[in-house]
């Protein structure tokens, strides 16, 4: 009977993880270097852009924004994927892969 009730939850559990996604936080928000028109979310402060309480983590553009990023501003601003993003110089760190003329965070 135990082994029964086993196979009926395993589906359920399968299903909430499945739909909750991968357990990795997206990358925290930080102010930027003011270059042009703040990214969506965050709001000048000075010499920069400070991220706002909905802000998403943005980078410098430089050339196309990586995989998973788009343009705002002058910035390219994270989408879904929950991917950090550096600028490129020379090749990328270990634990991270090219995208464009960015290093994307290996997930």
């Amino acid at each position: 009977m135990r082994r029964l009730a086993l196979f009926v939850r395993l589906p359920a559990v399968c299903s909430i993880l499945m739909i909750a996604g991968p357990a990795w936080p997206d990358p925290a928000p930080q102010p930027l270097l003011k270059r042009g028109s703040c990214p969506s979310g965050y709001y000048v402060s000075g010499n920069y852009c400070t991220p706002g309480s909905n802000a998403r983590f943005a980078v410098e553009k430089r050339g196309s924004c990586p995989s998973g990023y788009h343009v705002s501003g002058d910035y390219c601003l994270s989408g879904a994927s929950g991917r950090a993003a550096i600028p490129k110089i020379g090749s990328c760190p270990s634990g991270w892969i090219v995208s464009g003329d960015y290093c994307l965070e290996r997930r």
